[in-house]
């Protein structure tokens, strides 16, 4: 298997490698959740590119239908999810999971999501029919960091201490509100708190009013393909009727969708 560094030297050395679309696909993600309306002067900051070049395929998305343009703000246009389309109507994972998660919101009358570790973040590939609004900032697409979400620690739980604080060292901690955990070394000890109770709960450390919990999605090979969450408001229970009431459900959707993938 080749390591990051090994993969860098081909990305430097292939002459098939085309850097342009690479800063492309960059101007792109650099858009999110949050940061919904970009200028080139903010493209620039995010990706590393020079304010002229972020305007450049900045406008390029915009002839494309890919982003709009007011004269001083881009954003990104519902064309976009045809990127990722192929993707998940293809992924046998997220067509596996959709009854399960289902069967999961219904009794517990909360959204349940199926998320997957990309980079440092996690990413939200499918989710069950809103019965109510738990936040208007998830859904399918979303990427939130790892280290401050349930999802997150259970799909980072399985690497060693060692491999977990390289992770830290290299994310970029936020204080996201007054009960984000900002100290790496805490951070870890949740992480090992996940890693021995086999779930994580989160309460509020990315968005007041949101706790959410998370369980992890095991293969036959004892793999970890991917882990279910449901996130709740924080006015409807807490952290401990959340392992009360809905772990058990979390627990059984993974052991089926494990028998199955």
């Amino acid at each position: 298997m080749n390591t990051g560094e090994e993969q860098e030297d081909v990305r430097d050395t292939d002459r098939d490698f085309i850097g342009a679309f690479e800063k492309g696909l960059a101007v792109i993600e650099a858009f999110n959740a949050s940061d919904v309306a970009l200028t080139p002067a903010d493209v620039a900051v995010k990706t590393g590119l020079t304010r002229a070049g972020a305007r450049r395929y900045l406008l390029t998305l915009a002839k494309l239908g890919y982003a709009d343009f007011d004269g001083k703000f881009f954003r990104l246009t519902p064309r976009i999810l045809r990127l990722g389309y192929a993707y998940l109507s293809g992924a046998s994972l997220t067509k596996l999971a959709q009854p399960i998660l289902e069967m999961i919101g219904e009794r517990m009358n909360e959204v349940a999501s199926l998320t997957l570790l990309d980079g440092n973040d996690v990413m939200f590939v499918g989710r069950s029919s809103a019965t109510r609004i738990a936040s208007v900032s998830i859904g399918i697409g979303t990427r939130l960091p790892a280290y401050c979400t349930a999802s997150g620690r259970v799909l980072l739980m399985h690497r060693t201490d060692a491999q977990i604080r390289q992770y830290l060292e290299g994310a970029e901690i936020q204080q996201y509100t007054e009960k984000t955990i900002t100290d790496r070394e805490q951070i870890l000890a949740q992480f090992q708190q996940s890693r021995s109770d086999r779930y994580s709960v989160i309460d509020e450390e990315y968005e007041i009013g949101l706790r959410s919990i998370a369980v992890p999605v095991l293969n036959a090979r004892n793999q970890l393909v991917c882990a279910l969450t449901v996130s709740v408001h924080s006015s409807r229970m807490t952290p401990a009727q959340m392992v009360d009431e809905i772990l058990p459900v979390l627990e059984s959707g993974a052991r089926t969708l494990a028998s199955i993938v």
